[in-house]
């Protein structure tokens, strides 16, 4: 009788935990996103981030693309605040990546989460789940002429 109570409970334990799993997929403001204080702390200045089709200086040098895949624990944080942080990270990730290359931007950025492409100059798009929230997005990493 202890086992097939035993059994009962863990298949119950189980079974709640899927009714709480989530993954669902929002957009969010590239602006906002850039504009909150750690952004503005930690992206250094010279560097430029562009979204979508923005127009930019002509480009003097590629140095390929490059992919951004960040996550971020999304307990107890709003779904948007979760992802502004996926956000910083993978900004923060391109910010090593340009410095790395020699370059002084990452153009054409476009959100890929789950291999599903979503081009825009003024959203981006996220992944959130019960416990992590994600963003991967891929941009071409070039100096721009001054």
């Amino acid at each position: 009788m202890k086992h097939l109570v035993l059994s009962a409970l863990m298949i119950s334990i189980f079974l709640s935990a899927s009714v709480y799993a989530r993954d669902d997929r929002n957009r969010y403001s590239i602006s906002e996103a850039m504009n909150i204080s750690a952004a503005k702390e930690k992206l250094n200045k010279g560097y430029t981030y562009l979204f979508g089709s923005a127009a930019h200086a002509s480009v003097e040098d590629s140095h390929g693309e490059f992919m951004s895949n960040k996550k971020t624990n999304a307990v107890g944080k709003s779904d948007e605040f979760a992802c502004q942080w996926a956000f910083l990270s993978a900004m923060l990730s391109f910010q090593d990546r340009i410095a790395k290359e020699g370059g002084n931007a990452v153009i054409n950025i476009k959100s890929y989460y789950k291999k599903n492409e979503f081009v825009s100059e003024t959203e981006f798009e996220c992944g959130n789940g019960a416990i992590m929230a994600g963003v991967t997005f891929v941009g071409d990493v070039v100096t721009l002429k001054e």
